[in-house]
């Protein structure tokens, strides 16, 4: 087994493609809010943000062109994307999935939410630590 997945490992084409699949959240949620910005701006609005417009740009960008680098590793800058993506994912959960604040059932679904999204973080840590393994 080892060797099969050193094998594959090895391969940069497969590489690459663990990369898409683990920013597919990402890139897929940024696409989404290129097409339908104004639901973007409403989910804002709804968490009470200020200057919701910007926030959903920023969103946007955020999701996109750290997908984009990390998946590339353009000029080695994939740790950054995959920072600029742990920094977005952390700061969603007291923004949108702060279960500590609802009554149950509620808070529970937005705890496994919450952990979902921390698992992800240790998925785009370990990506970001492989743009320095070449």
């Amino acid at each position: 087994m080892h060797y099969l997945l050193t094998t594959i490992a090895d391969r940069p084409v497969t590489l690459v493609l663990f990369r898409v699949v683990l920013t597919t959240f990402f890139w897929m949620a940024g696409l989404f809010g290129l097409f339908n910005f104004n639901v973007i701006v409403q989910e804002m609005a709804a968490e009470k943000l200020p200057a919701p417009v910007a926030f959903a740009v920023l969103t946007i960008a955020t999701q996109l062109i750290g997908s984009a680098l990390l998946i590339s590793d353009y000029r080695g800058l994939g740790w950054l994307g995959s920072g600029a993506l742990v920094v977005f994912t952390l700061l969603t959960i007291p923004i949108g999935h702060a279960f500590w604040t609802f009554t149950e059932p509620k808070r529970t679904a937005e705890f496994h939410i919450a952990l979902e999204h921390i698992t992800v973080v240790g998925g785009l840590l370990l990506a970001g630590l492989l743009s320095f393994k070449k």
